[in-house]
């Protein structure tokens, strides 16, 4: 069976996931009363395992309380091991995107999250992305960091839906096909 993977992702107006400190505080700038989470546990709800980087993991880990109720595989080749307390949660991998997918496929994972700049920009290049669900978020960071490869891709991206959320975020779906 063929995976699916997604990306899920907030940007800036200005198309940064991150302020150049790699801070996503920006994201609570937005007044959010009922506490919605925009459709996300909806999209959990679909989702076998997440795939993040590295450097989105020790924003998770940031956060205090583990947030996942799905396996969750970080891919690094700089972390010689993960925190204990994350043992049976989170593993962590070392494989290029394509082996990566295969990997999570033999393990029945066919819906992936895929999560984290780097990462994210890999899938693309490697058009093993597809789709995408983008909030975005009026602010305007001005630097930080990008989750679009700097480089045309040829794929073709089609808008599949968007929605106002809160009366001032706009969440878009786009499906990619080769």
């Amino acid at each position: 069976m063929k995976t699916k993977n997604t990306v899920y992702l907030a940007q800036s107006l200005d198309g940064f996931i991150a302020d150049e400190n790699g801070g996503i505080d920006w994201l609570s700038a937005i007044d959010n009363p009922q506490h919605s989470d925009l459709g996300f546990a909806e999209f959990m709800a679909d989702i076998d395992a997440l795939v993040m980087g590295r450097n989105t993991f020790e924003q998770v880990l940031s956060f205090g309380q583990w947030p996942y109720d799905k396996p969750v595989y970080v891919v690094s080749h700089s972390l010689a091991k993960l925190p204990a307390h994350t043992q049976g949660k989170a593993y962590l991998i070392r494989a290029g995107e394509h082996e990566l997918v295969s990997q999570m496929s033999q393990l029945g994972h066919n819906r992936l999250y895929i999560d984290g700049g780097k990462l994210v920009q890999n899938f693309i290049r490697a058009a093993l992305v597809d789709e995408i669900i983008v909030t975005t978020v009026p602010v305007l960071l001005g630097r930080g960091i990008r989750w679009l490869p700097e480089q045309t891709i040829t794929q073709k991206i089609e808008l599949v839906s968007s929605q106002v959320l809160l009366n001032q975020l706009v969440q878009s779906r786009y499906k990619i096909t080769s």
